[in-house]
């Protein structure tokens, strides 16, 4: 494999430093295998990145007969995971098909969507998955309503205002690797490539798969880096207090495929930080275009 130049990393490491985050990348030919590499095989915690883990995961099941992604759940409206987006922020109770509950898991980061998903298929078929994949270094530790119930009990009553103190911040089981979910910017390439060529499921499967990452809404991470109408980007966001995460594919319109992961944590608290944010796709674009002139 081609290993990054020292000039590219020296390049990344001051772009992270220059937006006030601390960062890890790993970028990957998908089908020459070159690599740019800044800290690839740090553990990092996963957040809503882990949700990629059980997409593979259902599909592999239905692939292997196991379940019918047409098969409708009901989600009352009753122990649904807090979050702002999808079936997660509805008002009523909804039917709907596993497959489009996908959709919801990955388009918009539904926790609750999520959470409906791992009752399907459980946990401990996610991590067989990801094991089968050869992704050594993840593995998930819990659902996601317990993630956010841990971060509850941790914060303590201050409640979700306590989120921007860093003394509260520091004992998060939810920001600690060794203690939530986790992997490796390294091990999340690994998958992304597996998926794209067809190595995790079918190929009618891993289509149907390529094209849900394809519809996430978030344009402010990833896809910031290359906006431009012939590159496609499809990717998975995952957020949590003071880290801001993706990972996913561009493809480029001369067949260039290419996976990037990017993991960071802000040294701010702060909800809100457009710089912490738009770092993800210019050293996504860093790393990519390093790649392309190898």
């Amino acid at each position: 494999m081609t290993k990054a130049p020292s000039n590219t990393v020296i390049r990344l490491q001051e772009t992270f430093a220059e937006a006030g985050v601390t960062g890890r990348l790993h970028a990957l030919d998908i089908d020459s295998g070159a690599e740019i590499s800044a800290g690839a095989d740090q553990p990092v915690v996963t957040a809503s990145v882990h949700k990629l883990c059980v997409l593979v995961t259902l599909y592999e099941h239905a692939a292997a007969g196991r379940l019918d992604l047409t098969e409708q759940v009901e989600c009352p409206v009753d122990g649904r995971t807090s979050g702002p987006t999808g079936l997660a922020a509805m008002l009523d109770p909804v039917r709907v098909s596993l497959r489009d509950a996908a959709y919801l898991m990955m388009a918009v980061s539904d926790n609750t969507a999520a959470e409906l998903l791992l009752r399907r298929v459980g946990l401990d078929a996610v991590n067989a998955t990801t094991a089968r994949l050869g992704l050594t270094r993840t593995r998930a530790l819990h659902t996601f309503s317990e993630m956010f119930a841990s971060m509850r009990e941790d914060a303590g009553p201050g409640g979700a205002q306590a989120l921007t103190d860093p003394y509260v911040i520091a004992r998060l089981r939810a920001l600690d690797p060794a203690r939530t979910n986790h992997s490796t910017p390294r091990d999340m390439t690994r998958l992304l490539g597996a998926l794209w060529r067809d190595e995790a499921c079918t190929p009618e499967h891993g289509a149907a798969m390529r094209r849900v990452l394809g519809l996430q809404v978030w344009p402010h991470r990833l896809a910031a880096g290359f906006p431009f109408d012939d590159v496609h980007v499809a990717g998975k966001t995952g957020s949590l207090p003071t880290l801001r995460n993706e990972v996913g594919v561009v493809e480029y319109p001369d067949g260039g495929r290419y996976a990037v992961a990017v993991f960071t944590r802000a040294a701010r608290t702060a909800a809100t930080l457009p710089p912490a944010d738009a770092v993800i796709g210019t050293a996504a674009r860093i790393a990519v275009e390093a790649l392309r002139a190898g």
